[in-house]
């Protein structure tokens, strides 16, 4: 039912900046079938440390008994430029030297992410899809893509996301970077470059992704008499370490550094103007209390794409409610998705 596959691009790559990659690869899995007509394409756009394997990370959207289920539907998820999961990255072997490219690796922007997405469809034939959908950076992608091609996207699905990454987040990523390049080690010129540095931005992260409530409904002691040795403490530690285990230091800070990128109205008249070029029927929504992603952001692109449909949820998970809240999710997408193939039934019989 799945498979996972390497795409190995035979032409230069060229980045927004001017840049080049040669031999750039992209991984992707893909899951179901594509159907006769090549319209059952649902398109996930991964956030900032997933990988591609959907089917895991948003169980509850996606899966065999979900709304994304791949019996009905040809899901792809590919791993973005510079990631860890096995497309071009920081520690590839950089053609020209021969040796990984850590920190030489050209810095890349959340247009060019777009661009890989581009030609593996283009490799894959694809001229349509169904629905695309990313929720944080996968949103910003998915933003991007709607505006840069927005005649491919049927339905695009916009999750606590932004047009443009605000002060406050790039500020976020920026305390993450130095906390990485803090770590002498990252400068070293070794897979492992960089890893204490790893765990203390991840812990800033969690903090920006979770909740005042959620820290203390899970993290709270049970007695009054401790000074030290802390439930939340651990936590954090916990989950720093969790992530060095699967990741890289070299991809978090060039990745963080591509979603600051992120403005929409680059090069372009202006952000509104960018967001009223978006064709595909769109959802968009928001969470009520996320810290990273403030629920204005989202309200800001449900005003300003042409008839687009915003729903706001509460989650006690703050930013992280886009992965876990996956009952809410499925009930205002599943309606969403139902309302646009009636909206195009009364199209097709209004042309008859």
């Amino acid at each position: 039912m799945s498979s996972t596959h390497i795409y190995n691009h035979p032409k230069q790559f060229q980045l927004e900046n001017g840049k080049k990659l040669r031999g750039l690869q992209i991984s992707y899995q893909t899951f179901g079938k594509l159907n006769t007509n090549k319209d059952n394409v649902i398109w996930v756009c991964h956030a900032l440390t997933a990988n591609a394997d959907v089917l895991d990370w948003w169980k509850g959207l996606f899966g065999e008994k979900n709304l994304f289920n791949p019996q009905d539907h040809f899901i792809i998820c590919a791993t973005i430029i510079g990631s860890h999961y096995g497309s071009t990255n920081p520690l590839s072997t950089n053609p020209v030297t021969g040796n990984p490219y850590y920190l030489s690796f050209p810095e890349f922007t959340i247009r060019d992410l777009v661009q890989g997405h581009q030609i593996l469809a283009e490799h894959l034939g694809i001229q349509k899809i169904k629905v695309l959908i990313g929720g944080s950076l996968g949103g910003q992608q998915a933003s991007e893509w709607a505006i840069i091609e927005g005649s491919k996207i049927e339905n695009l699905i916009l999750i606590a996301t932004n047009a443009s990454h605000s002060p406050w987040g790039i500020a976020f990523n920026e305390s993450q970077r130095l906390a990485i390049t803090a770590d002498r080690s990252f400068y070293g010129q070794q897979p492992d470059g960089g890893m204490k540095g790893l765990k203390a931005a991840r812990s800033i992260a969690l903090l920006s992704y979770r909740t005042y409530e959620a820290y203390g409904a899970t993290q709270l002691e049970s007695v009054n008499d401790k000074t030290d040795g802390f439930r939340a403490s651990s936590y954090q530690s916990y989950q720093g370490e969790k992530l060095c285990k699967r990741y890289n230091a070299y991809s978090y800070w060039y990745l963080t550094k591509a979603m600051d990128s992120h403005n929409v109205g680059r090069g372009r008249k202006s952000i509104v103007d960018a967001l009223k070029s978006i064709k595909s029927n769109t959802l968009v929504i928001g969470i009520e209390n996320d810290f990273l992603f403030p629920i204005s952001e989202q309200a800001f692109l449900g005003k300003h794409i042409p008839n687009a449909e915003f729903h706001s949820i509460s989650s006690a998970y703050g930013h992280d409610g886009f992965l876990i809240e996956t009952d809410i999710l499925t009930n205002i997408i599943g309606s969403f998705l139902k309302e646009s193939v009636n909206k195009k039934i009364v199209k097709l019989h209004k042309t008859a």
